[in-house]
């Protein structure tokens, strides 16, 4: 278009790179940037839309420091602001969009010193950060104040606290503002339903969401993907597969296009019933219908195997990857390595781990939880230990549970000293010993007969506000009655009973 002479006016530029700007997908806000500049180096001077493009395309980047220099730049070119609000409005979204709150609301407040009332957009903008922040509070008292001025808010601002209620749980409040709308003749829509909904399945009101769901179908208003969705996913969550296959079928037959995450909620309900050969032919109608299955679709094909014990076929699977091209993940290892520790298969558990490494993946503290689990059942506690200390230089920080499993086997093959030294590690890292921890080296020192050791230990579980549980009682009791001291027996006997605690049938 440079090229044309004479040159189309900025006019014609502008239209032509608001459909740019439309090409979402393609991210074409850099090249717009470079367009923009080119064009004023043909001697085409900027007008306002032209400079709200720009504004618009630096906010995308994350450089809003960029867009607010337009604001100067508009006011060089001889453009007064006359109560026109929308480049206040790209650069208040700009900063939302880059999660900067603050400065959002900071500009917010220089726009209304300079005379500018906040529109509809302004508040929208604003809503959205508050409740990305999860600042419900915030939120409602901004709702208030715009309620008693003149711009009132709508069905989407409405629709964005009622969403972010639901997701913090806040479903009185929720419905209250629902039914607080509607009463200001503020029609729901399908969004407005899919947060009640999925707000009060989540929150453990299975039969209020589906109260919810019919009151949205007796108001006329139609599903859409994101409601069949959530169905599915209720469906298959509950056990109900056969349901949820049913509303996918309602759905193709309505003309909804099912999307990958409608596929991947039912391949999970198959895998959690252990129905694996459905959840193959699902995989099957996934890649017939332009949904070739990804990363997260074969772990939980994996996964549903290796829960059925079929540890063969979570293999399969896996090499079924690898010849598709897709690169497995940290979770695919994970999946594997506890399937194969499970199936006792050790020595193939080892050489997945390493060959995990060979690939680049790092493991993470779920990997080395299975393995060392594992290593410890097969009584290899030399190699266990070994282990955690890999772990530990490879600055994979041990988790509380994972010095429990490797301290139990210590503890149960006599190994009190080795036990003894990783319980003070876990005091000396600052992680503190639960109930479970204390349990295990007073289990350790009871079999041991070290008695008074046992006490000590148990002091100290008290004075770090630790509650002693059935268990560390009942190991106590056990240990003096080994030692044949049934006085000590009967005085913990009785504290125990005294806290509310009951004796096992391994005490009695």
């Amino acid at each position: 278009m440079t090229s044309l002479r004479p040159l189309p006016s900025v006019i014609d530029f502008n239209q032509l790179f608001t459909a740019i700007s439309k090409l979402k997908r393609l991210q074409p806000h850099s090249t717009l940037i470079s367009l923009l500049r080119n064009l004023e180096l043909s001697g085409i001077r900027p007008n306002m839309h032209s400079i709200g493009i720009l504004a618009n395309s630096y906010c995308h980047l994350g450089r809003v420091d960029f867009g607010l220099s337009l604001l100067a730049k508009r006011l060089k070119l001889g453009y007064p602001f006359d109560r026109d609000c929308v480049i206040f409005n790209t650069l208040i979204n700009g900063f939302i969009h880059c999660d900067k709150l603050p400065q959002a609301l900071q500009l917010l407040d220089q726009m209304v010193k300079l005379g500018f009332q906040p529109d509809i957009i302004t508040y929208g903008a604003i809503f959205k950060g508050l409740c990305r922040i999860g600042d419900n509070a915030s939120a409602l008292h901004l709702l208030r104040k715009m309620q008693s001025g003149t711009c009132e808010p709508d069905l989407v601002i409405y629709s964005t606290i009622i969403d972010s209620l639901c997701k913090d749980r806040l479903l009185k409040e929720a419905l209250d503002l629902f039914t607080a709308m509607k009463s200001e003749g503020i029609i729901p829509d399908v969004v407005t339903y899919n947060s009640l909904i999925r707000g009060l399945y989540n929150s453990g009101s299975k039969v209020e969401a589906k109260n919810m769901l019919a009151q949205m179908l007796e108001c006329n208003i139609a599903p859409d993907v994101i409601t069949f969705n959530m169905l599915v996913d209720m469906f298959c969550k509950d056990g109900n597969v056969d349901e949820a296959q049913a509303i996918l079928d309602y759905m193709i037959e309505r003309g909804e296009i099912p999307n990958v995450i409608t596929y991947s909620a039912l391949l999970d309900g198959y895998c959690l019933r252990g129905q694996m050969e459905d959840a193959e032919k699902l995989l099957d109608l996934m890649a017939q219908n332009g949904f070739e299955p990804n990363i997260v679709s074969f772990n939980t094909i994996i996964n549903g195997y290796c829960k059925a014990r079929n540890i063969d076929r979570a293999l399969n699977s896996f090499q079924c990857i690898l010849q598709k091209g897709v690169t497995p993940n940290v979770v695919t290892y994970n999946t594997l390595i506890d399937g194969l520790c499970k199936a006792n298969r050790l020595s193939l558990a080892r050489q997945m781990f390493k060959d995990m490494q060979g690939h680049g993946i790092t493991p993470n503290v779920v990997t080395y939880a299975s393995l060392l689990d594992s290593l410890c059942k097969n009584a290899l506690l030399d190699e266990a230990v070994t282990l955690l200390e890999e772990m530990e230089n490879n600055g994979v920080k041990p988790t509380v549970v994972i010095y429990g499993i490797l301290m139990d086997s210590l503890c149960e093959a006599g190994k009190l000293e080795v036990a003894a030294k990783f319980f003070l590690d876990l005091v000396l890292k600052r992680q503190e010993p639960d109930v479970k921890i204390y349990t295990i080296m007073i289990k350790g020192l009871c079999k041991k007969g070290l008695m008074d050791e046992a006490i000590q230990v148990l002091r100290k579980m008290e004075e770090d506000s630790c509650s002693p549980d059935d268990r560390t009682y009942n190991t106590i009791i056990r240990g003096y009655i080994l030692k044949n001291d049934l006085s000590n027996a009967s005085y913990y006997c009785d504290l125990m009973v005294s806290k509310g605690f009951k004796g096992d049938n391994d005490t009695f």
